[in-house]
């Protein structure tokens, strides 16, 4: 059997939040603090240089998806600042365009949170029901923790990235999780180190948080940083010893230091609370077969396959484990599904034409297949010698 592995498809695992099972939105408005939007940075240095008596402010971001194709940029805009005027003092709030039909506002002077958020809730209503459009926000508030006003603005823009993920007409305050959407944004953007920040500044407000801890976990485990992602994997583990994914999440990393026992007793572990995840009976099945028990591995690997009938992984470990037993009219098969999902999978090229080399069939095919694993893994002794062998077989006929 081949030391060969693709790690593709054993990677850790993470959910998006509270909002795992809801659908993320096509456009991410916090993209824009990163991007340093013009008009971004140009409200932000509004809000620094306006005198604010009393310090307490509430920052909204809205976007109006209006439902009639005819109305225009303009109507739009006349709408919301006629909406605005009519509900706040302009002497005590302003407010920007921040993109097509995404604005932000700010006010303050209110008479109490309360009111404040009902007034918000009224304005969003008002502005629907004029233009007969949803209307996406996102709310946040200063001061809030340590944040500050610049901060409070992307905290809002945040908040309506949370917001999206509930549909097109929804209304979501700042907390802990609009931070894990960012963060999990962020780390989507492979910008790992921003990612963290966002999931550190979410356990300030909710320590106790397991998305978060185990979000954070995962930024330093793709970042190298093993002993740190343990570390929060079990402070995970500790608030929940049944959460699966973080179970699932320090086998992957006792796998990457390759302590194989260890590794196998955690995926144990994932698997009796959940024998159907797909990345569980996966890394299990290929821990199995590495310490000599394909008997073993194989029923994971059937259970991985019928989860995920596309990965060609599976079938190419199903083919080496059949290949191994000397059982080439299996292992044929699957390497054959194996190539069909990924045709340059040079393992299973090889273990194919073995296959067909061992079984004395269709000798010219599996020469092709021979010659074509060594065009995409040049420097391997035992496909070499596989397609050595079958070149003496025809030779010899």
């Amino acid at each position: 059997m081949t030391s060969k592995f693709s790690s593709k498809e054993i990677h850790f695992l993470k959910t998006d939040s509270d909002v795992s099972s809801f659908t993320p939105p096509e456009t991410y408005f916090s993209d824009l603090l990163w991007k340093k939007s013009i008009r971004i940075n140009a409200f932000d240095k509004r809000l620094s240089e306006t005198k604010i008596p009393g310090e307490k402010i509430f920052i909204a971001v809205i976007r109006i998806s209006s439902k009639e194709s005819n109305v225009i940029q303009k109507k739009i805009t006349d709408t919301f600042e006629a909406s605005f005027n009519s509900f706040l003092d302009h002497k005590k709030g302003l407010w920007e365009i921040l993109g097509d039909t995404l604005f932000v506002l700010a006010f303050w002077d209110y008479e109490s949170e309360k009111k404040a958020s009902q007034l918000m809730a009224a304005l969003k209503n008002k502005i629907s029901t004029a233009l007969k459009a949803d209307i996406l926000m996102g709310v946040a508030k200063f001061p809030y923790h340590d944040f500050s006003k610049s901060q409070t603005f992307a905290n809002a823009l945040k908040a309506i990235d949370h917001a999206a993920f509930f549909g097109p007409d929804t209304l979501i305050h700042f907390d802990a999780t609009s931070l894990n959407i960012s963060g999990d944004r962020l780390y989507q953007l492979n910008k790992s180190d921003m990612a963290i920040i966002e999931y550190e500044k979410g356990l300030d407000l909710k320590p106790d948080d397991i998305n978060l801890i185990n979000s954070l976990g995962v930024c330093f485990g793709v970042m190298g940083n093993l002993n740190k992602a343990k570390r929060e994997f079990k402070k995970a583990m500790a608030i929940n010893p049944t959460e699966l994914m973080v179970i699932y999440n320090i086998g992957l990393l006792y796998q990457i230091e390759e302590d194989i026992d260890n590794a196998i007793l955690y995926l144990r572990k994932a698997h009796d609370i959940d024998p159907c995840i797909f990345e569980v009976e996966l890394l299990l099945g290929h821990l199995l077969i590495k310490k000599g028990s394909p008997d073993l591995a194989m029923p994971h690997l059937e259970t991985a396959g019928r989860i995920n009938p596309k990965s060609g992984l599976v079938f190419r470990m199903k083919g080496e484990i059949y290949l191994d037993g000397n059982l080439p009219e299996k292992a044929g098969p699957e390497f054959n599904r194996a190539i069909k999902l990924n045709p340059s999978d040079a393992v299973s090229l090889s273990g194919y034409a073995k296959s067909l080399e061992l079984r004395g069939k269709n000798l010219n095919i599996a020469l092709t297949f021979a010659k074509n694993s060594i065009t995409f893994d040049p420097d391997n002794k035992l496909f070499k010698e596989r397609l050595k062998i079958i070149q003496e077989k025809i030779d010899s006929l």
